[in-house]
């Protein structure tokens, strides 16, 4: 009978998992390189299996164990066209189920209490809960969604650094000092920006705040439209009398002073991150199992 859970987080810059006993104990963590499942199938496969023999291993298991779990595995663009039923049906678990990465981070930051979250890191995402019934937005990958996230910080960027190269907008330091990595070639840029994955746009976001927070004209403005975008998205999922309001991600913290102050309102700190929210529900998938066994 399995006697194990793991919780995976695959994120766009890396895949984290945690294996846990049914009581939700956890014995051991692992880590391994992103699991974009829109632009790289087969990497985000091999990587969430990695990232589950690490943890097997942290814990002082053999890797082979990974064939006899419960897993629930978090990723964007699960809920887009079968690129998540393609995943699910590859896993090599006992038992895998395969879900958004917005329902991971909506387990983790509020348990099963309702609310709503955003979570910000390589890509951006929001879901909701009301009288138990979950919604959700976003997710749609930075080519044409997840405003506010790392990688659409990067891509605006360097958007407008080219605008400012040719003289369509004001540049300024920030603008100024991305050229400089490109030899001042607006060619080397494009090039660039044309085989980059999602996690290489991601990389400028801390230094689009650094340059926001220190009066970067255009730093600001890229913030301030990320803060709107944010705006919206919460707009669409609260209620009256919606209790809480939980950012997520690496980049939560750094939006804080950008947001507006009905939503500053009603943040209130998430119970947990979005890997315990996988393993939260990792453990809840294999406790029904067995239930079902008995």
């Amino acid at each position: 009978m399995t006697e194990l859970a793991i919780g995976i987080d695959g994120g766009g810059s890396s895949c984290r998992a945690a294996v846990a006993d049914r009581t939700g104990k956890i014995l051991g963590r692992g880590t391994a390189g992103p699991a974009n499942i829109l632009s790289n199938l087969e990497g985000s496969l091999e990587n969430i299996i990695l990232s589950a023999k690490e943890a097997l291993r942290d814990a002082a298991l053999a890797p082979e164990t990974v064939s006899s779990v419960s897993a629930v595995v978090g990723v964007a663009g699960a809920n887009v066209g079968d690129y998540g039923n393609r995943i699910e049906k590859a896993l090599p678990f006992a038992d895998g189920k395969v879900v958004t990465d917005a329902l991971i981070a909506l387990q983790g930051a509020l348990g099963d209490s309702d609310g709503v979250i955003g979570a910000f890191g390589t890509g951006s995402v929001y879901n909701a809960r009301r009288n138990g019934k979950v919604s959700g937005i976003g997710g749609w990958g930075f080519i044409v969604g997840d405003q506010a996230s790392g990688a659409r910080l990067g891509r605006d960027l360097l958007e407008r650094s080219l605008l400012a190269y040719d003289k369509v907008r004001k540049g300024s330091a920030l603008t100024a000092k991305v050229m400089a990595e490109f030899a001042n070639d607006p060619e080397k840029l494009v090039e660039f920006a044309h085989v980059a994955k999602p996690k290489d746009f991601a990389r400028y976001a801390p230094a689009v705040f650094e340059h926001a927070g220190n009066g970067d004209d255009v730093a600001a403005g890229i913030v301030r439209d990320a803060a709107a975008a944010i705006g919206e998205n919460l707009d669409a999922l609260i209620w009256p009398g919606c209790p809480a309001i939980c950012l997520l991600g690496g980049l939560a913290n750094a939006y804080r002073p950008w947001l507006a102050e009905r939503h500053l309102a009603l943040l209130a700190e998430p119970k947990g991150d979005v890997l315990q929210g996988a393993v939260e529900l990792a453990v809840k998938r294999l406790n029904v199992e067995t239930r079902g066994a008995a």
